[in-house]
């Protein structure tokens, strides 16, 4: 078999089994796009920021109260990050009065807290010894 024939039988198998791919690339997105329909999304807001104090934390929520006397609660979950004085710590370690920012994400209408830093100048009482 020459170089030419060679080269025409090779191109002629190229040509033949390439649409092949094309379809199931296809076909697999098509696929995707009826689970995609199927499977109901939940509808995840834009992150946004409170400021405010704490009025009350349990180990499953957060509420802050802010300016104008404006009040949130905030479900937290194992992913949530919560810092005091640059530590880890549990909603528990919260106390009435500390000063918070939070990032949170709004999810079929329950706020979801993302991260609660506590900042310095709180109104808590120190515990004392």
């Amino acid at each position: 078999m020459t170089a030419k024939k060679l080269f025409v039988l090779i191109l002629s198998v190229a040509i033949l089994i390439g649409p092949a791919g094309i379809v199931v690339a296809q076909e697999k997105k098509a696929d995707d796009a009826k689970a995609a329909e199927t499977t109901p999304s939940k509808a995840v807001s834009k992150a946004k920021t409170a400021n405010g104090t704490v009025k009350a934390a349990t180990p499953d929520s957060v509420t802050v109260v802010g300016k104008g006397d404006r009040e949130w609660t905030f479900s937290v979950d194992p992913k949530t990050s919560i810092k005091k004085a640059g530590k880890a710590v549990v909603p528990a370690d919260l106390k009435a009065g500390d000063a918070v920012h939070v990032q949170f994400h709004e999810v079929e209408g329950k706020l979801i807290a993302k991260s609660i830093t506590v900042r310095a100048g709180g109104t808590a009482k120190k515990e004392q010894k």
